[in-house]
C-alpha cells in the first residue's frame, strides 16, 4: 500500500529535491513520491530491484534514490523528525523502554556480517518506548553478544533524550552493564538474573514488575518481520540494509499520525 496523502504531507518537506542540471539537459526528475512509493513496495514485499512494477518508477531510479538516501542522511533525518514530533506531542514515552536484538541472515555476506550457530548473519538491535514504538534502532555484526551492543543501540536513538530506564532480557544482567548505564548516562537497567549468576543479587522485585511489559519490543520486532526484506538480508553493504531497518521504523511512527 503506498503513501496517503496525509503521510505524504509529513514526510515532503524532509525530503530534499533533486539538484538540477546546470546546462538544463537530462530527463525530468522524477517524483519524489512516487520514489519513495517503489521502495517502500520493495522493502515491504521483499522482491528484487528488478520486479518493481511498473505503476512505478525505473527500479534503477528507486534503486539509486534508495542508496543516495541511506548515504545522506536524508531517511536518518526523516525518522528523528518524525518520533521528535510524536514525542513532543505526547505519543511517545520513554520513562522506560525495551531493548533486543534479532537475528536476519546474509545471504551475500559484506560488511557487519558475524558467524553464529544459526550461519552468517547480522543483529538488528532496536529499542522501544512505553507503548512500543520504535525510539532507537540499529545494525552489527551477529557475533557480539548483545550485552556489548547496547551503548552503540542508545546512541542509535531517535529522539535527543535517552530513556530512564532500560528493560532487557537476561542476556542483559551484568552488573557492569548496570554501573556504567547509571554512572553515565543516568539509566536504570533492568532486567531478570541469570541463573548461573555468581556475585549476589542486584535488584529487587519492585524494578522487575516492569519487565513484565517487555513484550512490547517483542512485539515491535513482529512488526518489523511483516516487512519482507528484514528477515533476510540480501545487501552487501551495511548502510543498505541500515537504511531498511529505517524504512521499517518509519512506517510504524508514520501509522501513529
Amino acid at each position: 500500500m503506498d503513501l496517503t496523502n496525509a503521510q505524504w504531507e509529513l514526510v515532503a518537506p524532509l525530503i530534499p529535491n533533486p539538484p538540477r542540471r546546470k546546462d538544463g539537459r537530462g530527463r525530468p526528475r522524477r517524483e519524489r513520491r512516487e520514489v519513495l512509493d517503489g521502495m517502500l513496495w520493495i522493502f515491504r514485499t521483499g522482491a528484487q530491484w528488478a520486479e518493481l512494477p511498473g505503476r512505478y518508477p525505473p527500479y534503477q531510479t528507486c534503486h539509486r534514490y534508495f542508496q543516495q538516501w541511506c548515504r545522506d542522511g536524508t531517511l536518518k533525518g526523516l525518522l528523528h523528525a518524525l518520533a521528535q514530533d510524536l514525542y513532543e506531542r505526547g505519543e511517545i514515552n520513554i520513562t522506560e523502554a525495551s531493548i533486543d536484538g534479532t537475528f536476519a541472515g546474509a545471504k551475500k555476506g559484506g560488511s557487519a556480517v558475524g558467524k553464529t550457530k544459526r550461519g552468517k548473519g547480522t543483529k538488528i538491535m532496536a529499542i522501544s518506548d512505553r507503548p512500543g514504538l520504535p525510539i532507537a534502532a540499529g545494525i552489527a555484526s551477529a557475533s557480539p553478544h548483545e550485552v556489548t551492543l547496547v551503548d552503540e543501540t542508545i546512541d542509535n536513538g531517535f529522539l535527543d533524550h535517552a530513556p530512564d530506564r532500560l528493560i532487557g532480557d537476561r542476556a542483559y544482567d551484568s552488573d557492569g552493564l548496570d554501573e556504567r548505564l547509571w554512572e553515565e548516562r543516568g539509566i536504570e537497567m533492568i532486567s531478570p538474573h541469570r541463573t548461573n549468576r555468581k556475585r549476589a543479587p542486584t535488584q529487587d522485585g519492585r524494578p522487575l514488575h516492569r519487565y513484565k511489559r517487555r513484550w512490547k519490543v517483542e512485539r515491535l520486532f513482529a512488526w518489523l518481520q511483516n516487512y519482507h526484506r528484514l528477515i533476510t538480508r540480501y545487501e552487501r553493504h551495511a548502510e543498505n540494509f541500515l537504511g531498511f531497518v529505517r524504512l521499517g521504523c518509519i512506517s510504524i511512527l508514520l501509522r501513529h499520525f
